[in-house]
C-alpha cells in the first residue's frame, strides 16, 4: 500500500524515471542499429545491395533463409568478423529468429564501422509475410 501512496505523493518523480528509462531504451535500440521492416529489407537488399547476414544456427539457416544471406551464427561473429570486410560499405541487415540477437550483435559491428540494421521481428516475420526464403 505504501507503493501507492508514494507514487501518488511522488508523481512527478515518477514520470520523470519512466521518461528516462524509455529514453534509455530507444537510444540503446539505435544503438544496435535502426529497425528495418521486411520491405525496407527489400528495398535495401535491391537498390543499395545490402547484404542479409543471418544470424540463426545452421539447421534454421537450412530450413530456410533470405536469398543471398551469408551465415554466421550470433556466437561466432566476433570471430568471423573479418569475412563481412568486403562489405563495410554496405548495409548489413541482421537477421535472426524474432529479433533477439540482432541487437548485441548490431552494437558489435557499429562499433567496427559498419552500417547496420536490423530485420524487424526477425525471419519469423519475414515467413509470416509469405516472402522469398531458400532451403538449403
Amino acid at each position: 500500500m505504501d507503493f501507492f501512496v508514494f507514487i501518488s505523493e511522488q508523481w512527478l518523480l515518477v514520470s520523470l524515471l519512466v521518461a528516462l528509462i524509455y529514453a534509455l531504451a530507444i537510444t540503446e535500440r539505435i544503438k544496435a542499429g535502426k529497425p528495418a521492416s521486411a520491405h525496407e529489407a527489400t528495398l535495401l537488399i535491391n537498390s543499395d545491395g545490402a547484404r542479409v547476414i543471418d544470424l540463426r544456427d545452421r539447421a534454421e539457416f537450412t530450413a530456410g533463409h533470405i536469398v543471398d544471406a551469408i551465415h554466421i551464427p550470433h556466437g561466432e561473429v566476433e570471430k568471423r568478423m573479418g569475412e563481412l570486410a568486403p562489405y563495410k560499405e554496405k548495409t548489413l541487415i541482421l537477421a535472426d529468429k524474432m529479433g533477439q540477437h540482432a541487437g548485441p550483435v548490431g552494437r558489435q559491428l557499429k562499433k567496427a564501422g559498419y552500417t547496420v540494421r536490423r530485420l524487424e521481428g526477425g525471419m519469423s516475420e519475414w515467413t509470416n509475410q509469405k516472402l522469398p526464403v531458400v532451403k538449403g
